[in-house]
């Protein structure tokens, strides 16, 4: 009998490709919970954010046969994670038109519009300096930040010591620290 909380992605996707509901089952576990906090920190609603984890589960369950994996695993479920808060995000936007072509009123206030414009300042600052970093710890860092995976299934996934993606860290927040000063740096806990 398999241990399936054993396995590593790679081989639970070989095992859901053959119609092991077990294996599915472990990849749920897996990643439930981690992706329903990713899609929460980015829809700021509980219920479309279970719907949407749930329906990129779904998808995954209904397509198990066809299902090839190029990426992680856990990279994958973020991307279609993201993808699906990108899809609700753009059918807010049609109806944020709607809202805006003067069927209705609502009103923004001008503190609101400054925070909006100072948080998207600041993420594009942070990006910016992400992106300068050394391929390698921007790589850790996204994984940690962005996809929100542990030191050791970092290492595991790049094939390096927990020990080199700690140091790789440090590094990457000192470098922010450095260059955006420690203000931003809080900000970037959920970026």
């Amino acid at each position: 009998m398999i241990n399936y909380s054993t396995c590593f992605d790679q081989e639970l996707v070989l095992l859901l490709k053959d119609d092991d509901d077990a294996a599915f089952k472990e990849i749920y576990l897996r990643y439930d919970k981690l992706l329903l906090i990713y899609a929460y920190k980015k829809l700021r609603n509980r219920e479309e954010a279970k719907d949407l984890v749930q329906d990129v589960f779904t998808w995954l369950w209904n397509s198990r046969k066809d299902f090839s994996l190029n990426t992680t695993l856990s990279g994958y479920l973020y991307k279609s994670v993201l993808n699906r808060i990108f899809d609700v995000v753009k059918h807010k936007g049609i109806i944020r038109k709607y809202v805006d072509s003067g069927k209705h009123y609502i009103e923004i206030s001008n503190e609101d519009t400054d925070y909006l414009i100072r948080e998207k300042d600041i993420a594009l600052l942070i990006e910016k300096e992400i992106l300068a970093m050394p391929p390698k710890m921007r790589e850790i860092y996204t994984l940690k930040k962005k996809y929100f995976l542990s030191t050791k299934e970092i290492a595991t996934e790049l094939s390096l010591s927990e020990h080199t993606v700690s140091t790789q860290m440090k590094r990457a927040l000192k470098h922010l620290k450095v260059k955006l000063g420690i203000i931003v740096l809080f900000v970037t806990v959920g970026f």
